[in-house]
């Protein structure tokens, strides 16, 4: 497939190309819709290349190729596909553009596969009738060079060279009518042929195909008719085809159709801006068939007299019409209607049989005959093939001077034919059907007596065969009117049979069949024939939306027109536009469909075009006859124009209306022309003259009780008053609205009271007012549902989901709405927000936090990414495969979590952008980061991938944030060297953007590092830093608790680490820590007061640690936390008691503590310094 553009048929512009690659992308996943077309165009579908445009297909039988070839022939197979595969605003532009699609098969493929296919149905007369099967491999550019056939029992590999010879023991001459002369001398072998003498002149009765053995002839001396040997002749007419007889099978009325049109184009645009305020029968015809009785009923007779009536009856040598009824019974209409009298069927067949041996002995030739046929087909009905087949062959053999009811011969070749076909007798087959061929060729009315198909359709495939396409239209031609009555067979044969002449014959044919695709291709057809009438035109419009409607299983209310109606429009325009001034019919029709078209321009946002034709419309004064008619036309342009910001325009053409209207009396129409200037001046921003025009149109819709035109007058002044500021009376106006609306009984104002209702809702909302925005929401989306209003739907649907997610929080019901809003999406076809839509809805569920929220998370996502795979969101696929990798991980499926986030870095670097690649990189980091399980996982995505890219890229923010993860990830992963390298990163950049949140982050990070590297005067100095950079005055708790931690962590670093460190020599601590062993082992050797003199001796300032714990204690106090305080009390009682031997501050804070632990449930308070430091190692 190929988007061209032009009669050249250059390729189009790079956009429609991958317009085009985006839908075969979406149909890659779901085929349905193309799998249902190729079956209408009788193929089967493989594969789709998207990346290549190409559809593979194959075909299993001979009917199967041939009709696919005719559609692809006669255009249908591209216009079928430009249907499927094109979106709604193409047709619009290609009114301008002339884009289509172009398909391209490889031909010499399908030749191939064409000649296969028939050798292995045995149809070529060398062709062997064992059975063959065909199989096809196409490998680049040898595709197309040969055969496999396989038997049954062996391989034989035949090249195109070799196979020819099979098709080339058929002449290919053309076919021919008229008189021929013999050439060669032949002597006849039996009553149905001729025989010839060289010179002998031959009237050809119907038609001499040269690719076929025999044709129906008459001497011209003698006037005998028989089958006469095609190669005893050499044809010199070529003029031959369809004679007068093959007659339209359709007529239309141009006056009917173009009233139906007009009727149908009012109704669509019944609801349209210059009439409102803008916010057949089928008869079943019964053919009965009323057999002859050739007995009469009653007693039985005697024998003899029986046998004489039944000779009279038969012994006639030309056809008469209750020979035809005779022909055409079945075995059980013969038994129980034709012939009365007889107890059964076996009773029945003993006396024809008694009879047909009375006629040969009295030699009753043409009675013999007919008995032979009656008697052989009610063996065939009874399933006896090789007893009837001996009665069909005798009645053949019987001698005679001629065979002048050529309708009972071709009788006993058509049921001769089927019983060779039966048995697998493909050589007497084959010479009885080329018998029939000449018959049917010759008397079209010998239709009437054919049992089935098979020998017309082996008519069809010789002529294929042969390359005769005359011979190949006529056969369709005959398949066509055999299968009249059988119509799922005839749409095939009508395709040729007619050509130029029977598209729209073939419309209404595939439209009957539910066939909308084929229907809508040959309505396509029949509207850009150059010889295309405005009958034409219009007759095929119908015929396209009527199946296009049922393609897309529309049952909305008839209130617009699909946009594939438009070339349809502008080509009747186009036609009528030619034609002579005409009646009052043609200047309606005209108007309509200016203004149908004018919609969909306008519903598409191409309101350029749309006003571009009603100025056409307006120009025309004779199309615009009268006032009112002129005034609604205006009316639509000015509407036009506001959709076109251009509400001055507006504004300009609807007061020159209001002055052409009479003073002293109001009209409807006077009351839309008001309503439309106070929408024009609300645009341009005077709501002040807008309100006068909403409140004028207002007075004359209770004037003549109009109650749809005054909602919608309600409505505006509500809306207008919103955009004033006055909530209140914008309410007042909008309940008033929703009250007129509600009491409507006729249809039609669905989407304006919606659109109230939704407006009305909002309003609700903002003002706090949940429940009654809720009511409102819902019954906007019950009334969208009702009307099947899709858009609308969608819209109610969107509110609710808002509400229920941000203003009134409630997960399952805005988790249903979601749901429901993904169904919307897939009816509409819009891939791209049905994606988006199931990405919200697996985060609805991933904050479940369940296992089953999880599982349905990731069906949601696995969808939503089959959708960007289809469409070639590269960026929103990579997101999607790294959103299943991280639920994954919530699962606890370790081995999928690698895979899926490996691929999605793949799709990211694939893209090119480096942007979307650090984001990707850190999210996959930040799945493990964000865990409690495998976080050291995060650190190669972070360090080795994600912050190289963000250093050459000059990523500021984003190296920034990398190095505050990784500093945070070493921390806690106990890295505490390599984290002091990204912290101080992190604190250098900080400072160069002066990002004073940042920069108090990394000295805490800092500080925390350099106090588990026991380096503890670079943490008091980075810690006290942090506190500098606090704001000031305190604006949340946290920040005060932030406080309390810091300086309890300050006190506990000069009380038990930076001061006991530096200043006791290491023997004397190993001495301590080997007393603090003992201690907590209950040693009774070791005093608390041994321990406490050593403290005294080692620690000579304690005022600092004391100086922290009171600041943190007073952030402590200012917070109310009560245990932070219980733990800061014990710590100074413990300092001022042991150290600075402060026995009132010490008891002080001692009963603090006690109340403290009293209050909190805290069975002691223990102030020996020894435990109040394994207080503080655990705390650290």
């Amino acid at each position: 497939l190929e988007c061209v553009r032009g009669s050249e048929r250059l390729p189009a512009d790079d956009c429609f190309q991958e317009e085009l690659r985006g839908k075969l992308r979406i149909l890659q996943t779901d085929s349905s819709e193309v799998t249902a077309l190729f079956m209408e165009l009788s193929a089967h579908l493989i594969a789709i290349d998207s990346e290549e445009s190409i559809f593979l297909l194959t075909f299993k039988t001979f009917e199967e190729i041939w009709k696919f070839t005719t559609y692809y022939t006669i255009g249908f197979l591209g216009l079928c596909l430009e249907n499927l595969l094109l979106e709604q605003k193409f047709w619009l532009r290609s009114l301008e553009d002339d884009v289509s699609v172009e398909v391209s098969v490889e031909e010499e493929t399908l030749n191939l596969m064409y000649r296969g296919i028939l050798m292995q149905e045995g149809t070529p007369p060398s062709g062997s009738a064992e059975s063959l099967h065909l199989k096809l491999k196409l490998h680049g550019a040898e595709a197309g060079q040969g055969l496999r056939l396989l038997t049954n029992t062996q391989h034989t590999h035949l090249s195109v060279r070799e196979t020819t010879p099979l098709i080339n023991q058929i002449s290919f001459l053309c076919s021919a009518g008229g008189t021929c002369e013999a050439t060669e001398e032949y002597d006849a072998e039996g009553p149905d042929e001729l025989s010839l003498a060289p010179g002998d002149r031959i009237i050809i009765v119907g038609l001499l195909v040269s690719c076929f053995d025999w044709f129906t002839g008459r001497k011209e001396v003698t006037g005998e008719v028989g089958l006469v040997k095609t190669s005893c002749f050499c044809s010199r007419s070529i003029d031959i085809l369809l004679t007068g007889e093959d007659r339209p099978f359709f007529s239309l009325s141009e006056d009917r159709v173009i009233e139906e049109t007009s009727t149908f184009l009012k109704k669509r645009s019944h609801h349209d801006t210059g009439l409102n305020y803008k916010l057949g029968e089928t008869e079943s015809v019964l053919l009965q068939l009323s057999p002859v009785s050739l007995l009469p009923g009653g007693r039985r007779e005697q024998q003899h007299g029986e046998l004489r009536s039944l000779f009279s009856c038969l012994e006639s040598q030309d056809y008469r019409a209750e020979f035809g009824v005779l022909y055409g019974l079945s075995s059980e209409a013969i038994v129980s209607s034709a012939f009365s009298g007889h107890s059964g069927e076996a009773e029945l067949m003993a006396f024809l049989g008694a009879a047909r041996e009375t006629a040969r002995k009295k030699r009753l030739f043409w009675s013999q005959t007919r008995l032979c046929f009656l008697l052989g087909k009610l063996c065939a009905g009874r399933s006896k093939f090789s007893q009837a087949r001996v009665y069909f062959e005798e009645a053949l053999g019987v001698p005679r001077e001629g065979f002048t009811d050529l309708r009972l011969l071709a009788s006993i070749y058509s049921n001769l034919a089927a019983i060779y076909l039966l048995q697998n007798n493909s050589q007497s087959f084959f010479a009885v059907t080329e018998r029939l061929v000449a018959l049917l060729l010759g008397v079209s009315d010998c239709l009437e007596s054919l049992e089935d198909d098979s020998a017309l359709k082996y008519m069809l495939k010789k002529a294929v065969l042969s390359h005769n396409t005359k011979a190949e239209a006529r056969a369709c031609h005959l398949l066509a009117r055999h299968h009249w009555t059988q119509s799922e067979e005839f749409r095939w044969f009508l395709t040729w049979r007619d050509f130029y002449h029977s598209y729209l014959t073939l419309g209404r044919l595939y439209s009957q069949l539910r066939l909308p695709h084929l229907s809508i291709s040959s309505a396509r057809i029949t509207s850009v024939q150059p010889s295309a009438t405005l009958t034409d035109c219009l007759s095929s419009m119908l015929l396209a939306l009527d199946n296009i409607n049922r393609l897309c299983n529309s049952t909305e209310q008839e209130t617009s027109i699909p946009t594939q109606v438009a070339p349809y429009l502008h080509q009747a325009l186009t036609s009528t536009r030619v034609l002579q001034p005409g009646s009052e019919q043609h200047y309606v029709l005209i108007h309509q469909l200016t203004v149908c078209l004018c919609q969909l321009f306008c519903k598409h946002r191409m309101v350029g075009h749309a006003i571009h034709h009603m100025h056409t419309l307006i120009n025309n004064r004779q199309l615009l006859s009268s006032a009112p008619e002129r005034n609604i036309t205006l009316i639509r342009l000015a509407w036009l124009h506001i959709n076109n910001n251009q509400p001055q325009v507006a504004l300009e053409i609807l007061d020159l209306l209001l002055d052409s209207m009479p003073e002293h009396c109001t009209t409807p129409q006077e009351g839309v022309v008001l309503n439309l200037r106070g929408v024009a001046l609300r645009c341009m921003g005077d709501l002040r003259r807008a309100a006068e025009s909403y409140e004028a149109a207002v007075d004359i819709c209770q004037e003549y009780e109009d109650m749809a035109n005054w909602a919608v007058a309600q409505a505006n002044l509500g809306l207008l008053s919103l955009r004033g500021g006055a909530k209140r009376l914008a309410q007042s106006h909008l309940v008033e609205a929703v009250q007129l609306f509600s009491e409507l009984d006729d249809e039609g104002h669905e989407e304006n009271f919606i659109s109230v209702l939704l407006e009305l809702g909002q309003l609700y909302v903002r003002q706090q007012q949940m429940d009654y925005g809720k009511g409102c929401y819902e019954w906007a989306l019950l009334l969208a549902i009702k009307a099947n209003l899709l858009a609308c739907q969608l819209t109610a649907t969107t509110h609710l989901i808002r509400l229920y997610c941000s203003e009134s929080q409630d997960q399952v019901q805005c988790l249903i709405y979601s749901q429901h809003q993904v169904h919307l999406l897939r009816r509409s076809g819009d891939r791209g927000e049905e994606g988006g839509a199931l990405v919200a809805v697996s985060r609805l569920y991933l904050s479940l936090g369940t296992d089953r929220a999880y599982r349905a998370a990731l069906d949601h996502t696995k969808t939503s990414l089959g959708i960007f795979i289809d469409l070639g969101c590269r960026e929103k696929e990579a997101l999607g495969w790294l959103q299943a990798g991280n639920i994954y991980h919530l699962l606890e499926q370790t081995e999928l979590v690698e895979v899926y986030v490996q691929v999605a870095q793949d799709v990211a670097l694939s893209s090119g952008d480096t942007g979307f690649i650090l984001k990707l990189l850190e999210a996959a980091g930040d799945i493990f980061f964000n865990s409690s399980r495998d976080r050291d996982k995060a650190i190669p995505f972070y360090r080795d991938r994600a912050l190289p890219i963000a250093v050459r890229s000059s990523s500021v923010s984003c190296r920034l944030r990398l190095c505050n993860k990784l500093s945070e990830l070493m921390l806690s992963l106990q890295m505490f060297e390599e984290g002091v390298e990204f912290a101080q990163t992190a604190l250098d950049i900080s400072i160069t953007l002066g990002d004073c949140l940042n920069q108090r982050v990394a000295y805490y990070r800092l500080a925390s590092l350099y106090h588990r590297l026991d380096q503890y005067e670079l943490a008091e100095h980075h810690y006290l830093k942090t506190l500098t950079l606090c704001p000031t005055p305190l604006l949340f708790d946290e920040e005060t608790l932030y406080y309390v931690r810091v300086y309890q962590t300050l006190g506990d670093i000069i009380f038990y680490d930076l001061k006991v460190r530096e200043i006791i020599p290491t023997r004397m601590w190993s001495s301590y820590l080997l007393r603090k062993e003992y201690l907590n082992d209950d040693n009774p050797c070791v005093s608390h007061y041994d321990l406490k003199s050593f403290f005294m001796w080692s620690l000579q300032d304690p005022f600092d640690a004391a100086g922290y714990y009171h600041l943190a204690l007073a952030a402590a106090m200012d917070l109310g936390n009560k245990r932070a305080q219980l733990q800061l009390c014990t710590r100074l009682a413990t300092i001022y008691h042991n150290f600075l031997i402060d026995r009132e501050l010490s008891l002080f804070f001692y009963q603090k503590a006690r109340a403290f632990a009293a209050e909190l449930n805290v069975r002691r308070v223990n102030i020996s310094p020894d435990q109040q430091q394994c207080s503080s190692s655990a705390a650290q």
